[in-house]
């Protein structure tokens, strides 16, 4: 298990205690477990978005060496 130390404005702290005390109630560890769920949300959220981003650059043809081919035929004609 990892231990994180983090800062955010007084207002999220006290929305996001306020939404977590309302979902986990006020139990040791409810805290914890809204933090997780949160990150692992961020997480598939920010996952899904570059998924959804390689696959529009490999349907636009782009490649990481910058040069653009519409066939492998292209290849061999140099």
């Amino acid at each position: 298990m990892g231990i994180m130390t983090i800062s955010v404005n007084d207002e999220a702290e006290k929305l996001f205690r306020k939404l977590a005390s309302a979902k986990y109630g006020k139990r040791k560890g409810a805290l914890g477990e809204a933090v997780e769920e949160a990150i692992g949300l961020w997480a598939e959220k920010e996952k899904k978005n570059a998924v959804a981003k390689a696959m529009e650059l490999l349907e636009k043809g782009h490649n990481s060496g910058g040069l653009l081919y519409k066939s492998r035929d292209e290849l061999h004609e140099r």
